[in-house]
């Protein structure tokens, strides 16, 4: 385990992440949001939306305090989020403080964006400490698998939806550390859609159906 890990932090950060249920979590928005690896079928979570998501997802901002992106996110976001008018979803997005997570960006020109160079991790790691309150990820699957492995995600924000796409970026990849996480609030659309929120909670505490047969 990473010396740079939730225990050393004060702020909290939450990964949010639209996945389907086969635990994939790449283009959700559209065909042309991130077609590596071949992918074709980009815009899955489109159709599914309603009235209520949109309200978690107001209620969601209102509880954020900074946004992080990766560098992909923060191109689809920052192309689209300050060109929409009278949402409350994009003011709150807009004039919130943003950090972009990169190794290949030299600058950033979204409102209110900053940007984090060298060791993410530690990047990630001072900026819980700096600001000690909550800082929202979401999408940026790069980003939160960079993350993981060093333990500073506090909590999950996932919206699953009722579709399997086959194959794509997951969530949870191949080398992740094992870990128990303990359900706070789960809602469900009209569409099908759960929503629902993970804290973690250590280690999994492992078991055996298998009968006692000295008893």
């Amino acid at each position: 385990m990473s010396e740079t890990n939730a225990e050393e932090t004060t702020g909290k950060l939450v990964a949010g992440a639209f996945l389907t249920l086969d635990g994939v979590m790449q283009a959700p928005g559209g065909p042309e949001e991130d077609r590596d690896g071949g992918f074709e079928q980009g815009g899955w979570s489109v159709n599914y939306w309603d009235e209520q998501m949109g309200q978690v997802m107001d209620d969601q901002m209102t509880e954020s305090d900074a946004l992080l992106l990766g560098r992909k996110t923060y191109e689809i976001f920052s192309a689209h989020w300050p060109n929409v008018d009278g949402d409350p979803t994009a003011e709150k997005l807009n004039s919130m403080p943003k950090y972009v997570a990169s190794r290949t960006l030299d600058r950033v020109e979204w409102e209110n964006s900053s940007l984090l160079t060298g060791d993410i991790a530690e990047a990630v790691a001072d900026l819980k400490n700096d600001r000690e309150d909550t800082i929202v990820m979401q999408g940026s699957q790069n980003l939160i698998q960079s993350l993981l492995p060093h333990q500073l995600i506090d909590e999950f924000w996932l919206w699953v939806f009722p579709v399997v796409v086959g194959d794509g970026k997951r969530l949870f990849g191949e080398g992740t550390i094992p870990a128990a996480l303990e359900l706070q609030t789960a809602e469900t659309s009209s569409t099908g859609v759960q929503m629902l929120r993970y804290e973690q909670s250590g280690e999994i505490d492992l078991g055996s159906f298998t009968l006692d047969e000295t008893e």
